[in-house]
């Protein structure tokens, strides 16, 4: 008899759009649980999402803490997908109530799920940001680590 464990966490986050998303920062990419967007919130891709930071699980948590995880993230609107991929690093802290926030560079605060990341809100493809643009479209963060 044979089992086959998978190490592979998987968590998805649901967000909605808003007519200010612009999605044009270079370094980042953030969805938020805050209703409000103003324009100058330029890597924010969604709103009232389902869980920040703080609300991940804990078992999550300990993997994004480790520097060898390489974390796949997708952002998921209607039949469009944008993926990227991510790093874990020990000092992340994960405790921010309203934001989650994945970067490009190695900066750490409590807003910050991912470093290093590949690619940030500027390469959203404008096809998905228009869909974003309208906020009755839901949209799914996918968080993938193995």
């Amino acid at each position: 008899m044979s089992f086959f464990y998978s190490s592979i966490v998987k968590f998805e986050i649901e967000f909605f759009g808003h007519e200010n998303i612009r999605s044009n920062h270079q370094k980042t990419i953030e969805i938020t649980k805050e209703s409000h967007l103003t324009p100058q919130g330029d890597c924010i891709v969604g709103v009232n999402a389902t869980s920040s930071c703080a609300d991940l699980p804990l078992e999550l948590k300990n993997k994004l803490k480790n520097s060898n995880s390489k974390i796949k993230f997708t952002i998921s609107v209607g039949d469009d997908e944008f993926i990227l991929e991510g790093r874990g690093h020990p000092e992340l802290i994960l405790a921010h109530t309203k934001d989650i926030v994945i970067r490009k560079s190695d900066f750490i605060c409590p807003r910050t799920l991912a470093i290093k990341c590949d690619k940030a809100s500027d390469l959203l493809p404008r096809t998905m940001v228009s869909l974003l643009q309208n906020p009755k479209t839901k949209g799914t963060f996918t968080i993938d680590i193995d």
